[in-house]
């Protein structure tokens, strides 16, 4: 347990990452709508709570390191895929468009993560760049999620905030 919580903060967010793109996969291969709601359930609670790591925690952290073009960008990013979340908790698997929400989202997340972890200039790199503690940084991240995931488990989250889609 240590170990995880020595983790930097982008490997924490890219371990985030790689764990939503395998539910993913795994949804592509259910069969069922019980296990397809399942793992959209499952889907949906990781996604908000990266969310709210990121927006509470790590954004404010880098935002002066980082573009301002790319955070506001990340952002309505962030709140698109929130309002997905948001209409496939509020669904199941035998809707007219549950499948079609479920891709759309897997897109944009894999859009998300290819700029924030790996085009040219990304978020990570800027990160990289700046002098940012990111051991530092990570446990405050670990401990905002382990608070999180406890607050999932005993009484559900909170429904996803729009920021910057907000009406």
């Amino acid at each position: 347990m240590a170990q995880k919580e020595s983790r930097d903060a982008l490997q924490m967010l890219a371990d985030d990452h790689r764990t939503v793109e395998a539910l993913f996969e795994k949804y592509d291969n259910a069969r069922g709508e019980a296990a397809q709601q399942k793992i959209v359930q499952q889907i949906c609670q990781e996604l908000t709570i990266h969310a709210m790591i990121e927006e509470q925690v790590f954004y404010p952290a880098i935002r002066e390191a980082v573009d301002d073009d790319m955070m506001d960008e990340a952002q309505v990013e962030h709140d698109s895929a929130k309002m997905l979340i948001l209409s496939l908790q509020q669904g199941t698997p035998s809707d007219a468009y549950y499948d079609a929400k479920v891709s759309v989202l897997k897109e944009q997340v894999e859009h998300h993560v290819y700029e924030e972890e790996r085009q040219r200039g990304s978020i990570f790199a800027q990160v990289r760049k700046a002098e940012i503690d990111l051991v530092a940084l990570g446990g405050q991240m670990a401990e905002l999620k382990q608070r999180l995931l406890a607050q999932a488990k005993a009484e559900g989250l909170p429904r996803p905030e729009l920021v910057a889609l907000a009406s």
